[in-house]
């Protein structure tokens, strides 16, 4: 329910919201103001451990507020990019000032003339003898921009089962599937959902996006029989029970029309990974594993703690016994040590995983990918996993991150992840984002940010409201885009933004100037600004992938039949009547068709509605996107079986098995890899995209 007026905030704590970067107000259009409620705007404050509970409480927060900042020589981070003025900070320091700086690498500096890129540690010294530290982030001007024009294709991976894998997708199916695109369809990549750390326990989560950890891979993931030390487990009889019953559990999603069972294939794979961990690593192997983990650190160590502690005391560390709920706490500090095995056992599947992830990203770039694997970043954590236990000093307590009402659902959304705290990522310069950055770009030749508005401001709800009683909460957006440019360029990576939906004014536009990529879906490309038809390919940005649909909407095919209405009214998901809608959808679906039948991209138009002929239709689709200036051309892999089931269908829960699905074609008959690969019609679609061989051009 939307606030009441008297509920605005005060000036004085609007005033105070503002030094601390909460809104006291937002626009979800340029018409149109939205007052945020007093007790959203207070909520938000004391989550950032500032006390706004009264009237004498907001004066004594804003005098402090004002004091700190008048008196302060340096915000804690500051941003250099390369070739650009100083910055502000800088800039703004009393005459005289002597600047310090101490390298990433350890060298001290006088001034900040030609330093090398890397987080520094900057020191500044006032002629009145005042000090202060801050970090320094030199960062490139642009991230990597990729290397020519490509295509590529959209999958969820564990609805990618080959007759090998244990009832998913694995990180070999990903293999095999990057090096039969790059080879025999000149595919530049292939995009897979988050490969995140899932929480334990049955029956699990199945979103990719509401992991355990961001920071460390899911081992689900792994094939287990390429895992070296399999092929010298001594009890094979075991080691051929447990592949009889991944055969079985494969059949039955493959032949028998079963769902997808993440936590029946993780169970069988423990159980066979126990056996395999047991063979000790050969010397090379061993180093390895030694090297990983002196790169994790402490940051490893912890994850696995923690899943160590979850296998005695459940995946909710809220729940645990006293002191365990603190990484750092003696408590802790013995479990650790009495679970010891179990700590080793999780911390060796996290570098099995790493390892079988960046041998993907091989087969990709072998295969003549220029980019290779794209993997996803979610847009945060569940507030119950890992790494909301081992960084709760960054994260905020009592809020969780979602979406303000808007056309598409007036309620707004509550995601149910606990942001990070910027106050607290500025004081570390960022360590944690650095960090997560950097294990993800091991294995990544691009990285898709989901919600990647998200670098700049977040919607907070406090714990017990409606999401319409949240407030946005602004994160330094230049030190987050230093910090990525800075990670991808050393990586060599391409990030792409998912930049759907509501954008606030101007993030487009910088995220463009720093080398990020949009998302463009064709359905959602119209002249917004003039008469709303289809925006034609030559306006079209060129800084994004563009795609027919994604994992949150129909298939093409669905599309274009308008099989995705009566999916929706079947579920009571329509606002309106199903006649209603299914006119809106037809005839949006017959504006598309008239413009690529009018720009010659059908090659035989349809003498019959929309649908008729889909295959055509689908291609005719992706014709267009290529003739778009678009760096990035994306193919959902279902698309290229005629597939009509959404992998994830918002809005539902048990009524939708959401991210359960195998690949299927239009009859909704499971088609494994070995049969995806040799589709006609799957090769039909990618040979609109394939470029010319060298007798064509």
């Amino acid at each position: 329910m939307a606030a009441a007026p008297d509920e605005h905030p005060a000036p004085d704590l609007a005033r105070l919201a503002e030094l601390h970067g909460v809104a006291t107000s937002y626009r979800p259009a340029p018409d149109r103001t939205v007052q945020v409620p007093a007790s959203a705007v207070t909520a938000a404050l004391a989550a950032l451990g500032v006390d706004a509970s009264g009237p004498d409480a907001v004066r004594a927060a804003l005098a402090a507020r004002e004091h700190e900042l008048r008196e302060r020589l340096l915000p804690p981070t500051v941003v250099q990019w390369a070739g650009a003025e100083p910055p502000a900070a800088l800039t703004a320091l009393p005459a005289g000032t002597r600047l310090s700086v101490r390298t990433e690498d350890g060298e001290d500096r006088e001034g900040i003339a030609d330093l090398p890129l890397g987080v520094h540690r900057l020191t500044a010294t006032a002629p009145d003898g005042r000090t202060a530290t801050a970090h320094l982030v030199t960062a490139p001007d642009r991230l990597p921009a990729p290397p020519g024009r490509s295509h590529g294709l959209l999958v969820q991976l564990y609805s990618l089962l080959s007759r090998r894998s244990w009832g998913m997708g694995d990180l070999t199916d990903l293999a095999e599937l990057a090096g039969w695109a790059g080879r025999t369809a000149g595919a530049g990549f292939v995009q897979v959902n988050p490969l995140h750390a899932a929480v334990p326990g049955a029956p699990t989560d199945p979103s990719p996006y509401r992991p355990s950890s961001r920071r460390f891979p899911d081992p689900v993931h792994l094939r287990v029989e390429d895992v070296p030390e399999f092929a010298y487990v001594p009890d094979r009889d075991r080691l051929t029970t447990l592949l009889g019953r991944a055969d079985r559990l494969r059949a039955d999603v493959l032949d028998k029309g079963a769902l997808i069972d993440r936590d029946a294939v993780w169970e069988l794979k423990r159980e066979a990974l126990e056996l395999v961990l047991q063979v000790p690593l050969a010397p090379g192997r061993q180093a390895a594993y030694d090297a990983f983990r002196a790169a994790h650190g402490r940051a490893l160590d912890d994850h696995a703690t923690w899943y160590a502690l979850t296998e005695v005391h459940g995946p909710d560390w809220h729940h645990w016994p006293d002191g365990l709920d603190d990484p750092r706490s003696p408590a802790t500090a013995r479990a650790r040590a009495a679970l010891a095995d179990r700590v080793e056992f999780h911390t060796r599947l996290a570098w099995l995983t790493d390892g079988q992830l960046r041998a993907a990203q091989r087969a990709a770039r072998e295969a003549g990918m220029p980019v290779g694997i794209v993997h996803d970043l979610a847009v945060g954590v569940h507030p119950s996993g890992a790494d909301a236990w081992a960084q709760q000093d960054v994260f905020a307590a009592g809020m969780s991150v979602g979406a303000p009402p808007d056309a598409f659902n007036a309620r707004g959304q509550d995601w149910g992840l606990p942001p990070w705290r910027p106050d607290r990522l500025a004081a570390c310069g960022h360590a944690p984002y650095r960090d997560l950055l950097r294990a993800l770009f091991r294995y990544a030749g691009a990285l898709r940010i989901d919600h990647v508005m998200g670098l700049f401001r977040l919607w907070w709800i406090p714990q017990g409201s409606p999401p319409t009683d949240g407030t946005y909460i602004h994160y330094d957006s230049d030190a987050m885009l230093a910090i990525l440019a800075l990670e991808a360029t050393r990586a060599g990576a391409v990030v792409i933004g998912e930049d759907l939906g509501t954008v606030e004014p101007g993030v487009r536009e910088t995220l463009e100037r720093r080398g990020v990529l949009g998302t463009s879906v064709l359905w959602f490309e119209r002249d917004w600004e003039g008469d709303g038809h289809p925006l034609p390919p030559e306006r079209w940005r060129a800084d994004c992938l563009a795609t027919a649909t994604t994992h949150d909407l129909p298939p093409t095919a669905a599309r274009l039949t308008g099989d995705h209405v009566e999916l929706r009214d079947r579920l009571g998901l329509l606002t309106r009547s199903a006649a209603e809608e299914r006119a809106e959808v037809t005839a949006d679906t017959a504006e598309w068709l008239a413009l690529l039948g009018s720009l010659g991209l059908l090659d035989s138009p349809a003498a019959g509605p929309p649908g008729s002929d889909e295959e055509e239709e689908i291609r005719a689709v992706h014709r267009f996107l290529l003739r778009t200036p678009a760096r990035l051309i994306g193919v959902w892999l279902p698309d290229g079986t005629g597939d009509r089931r959404p992998q994830n269908l918002p809005g539902t829960w048990d009524e939708y098995p959401n991210w359960r699905l195998p690949i299927a074609d239009a009859e909704g008959r499971p088609v494994p890899l070995e049969e995806l690969v040799a589709s006609p019609r799957l090769r039909a679609l990618l040979d609109v995209l394939r470029p010319p061989g060298p007798s064509e051009r």
